[in-house]
């Protein structure tokens, strides 16, 4: 069985409240966000090569062969802290909860230092004066150290849509558009009924 993605729960919260306090007492937010993203780093790996996926993931794998070979394949690839943490989360049986476990750790990580990701989509690519604009109205908004992923979307007439975390704010010529229409048609019904109102009354 692969890997799967999956969001946070109460298990992967206390596995990544664990793995913080350890980078913490190591070296703060330099070494969180090392740790991040070496796990992601892993976790690309394994959606790209699914056999390494289903290694991590198998039930089959004895926990003793699997941490002999991810010494193997992570030693000197990522940092002592990160290989330890995996191979307590292999020892657990819990190595295909690493998905979850790592959203979380995301989650908490952006909370403690202040620094929030956000996907922004466009029609078109931005240029870099334009990236940095958006990054510095959207820090300012949201008091945060803005860390933005822009994506391009041809579908989109123009405009742009922005995601924080699980929150969604449209803000596409298209929705709008939407929005103009639907009034309309709001308004035009109200209109035609006063219209009618009125004949009746008199």
């Amino acid at each position: 069985m692969p890997l799967i993605d999956a969001q946070p729960d109460a298990l992967a919260l206390i596995y990544a409240r664990t793995l913080l306090g350890m980078v913490e007492a190591k070296g703060g937010k330099e070494a969180a966000f090392d740790t991040l993203g070496e796990l992601e780093g892993i976790l690309d790996v394994a959606r790209s090569l699914p056999a390494f996926g289903e290694f991590l993931s198998s039930r089959v794998v004895s926990v003793d062969r699997r941490s002999t070979s991810l010494s193997k394949v992570l030693g000197g690839r990522v940092n002592e802290l990160t290989l330890r943490f995996v191979q307590v989360v292999n020892r657990k049986g819990r190595l295909n909860h690493l998905p979850a476990i790592t959203a979380a750790f995301d989650q908490l990580v952006q909370e403690r230092f202040g620094r929030v990701e956000v996907d922004v989509y466009t029609a078109e690519a931005m240029d870099t004066g334009t990236q940095s604009r958006v990054r510095d109205r959207l820090a300012t908004a949201l008091k945060k150290e803005v860390v933005m992923h822009p994506y391009t979307e041809e579908a989109m007439i123009g405009g742009m849509k922005i995601r924080v975390g699980d929150q969604y704010i449209d803000a596409s010529v298209a929705t709008q558009l939407r929005r103009m229409r639907d009034k309309l048609q709001t308004s035009g019904q109200s209109t035609l009924k006063a219209r009618f109102d009125r004949i009746v009354e008199g």
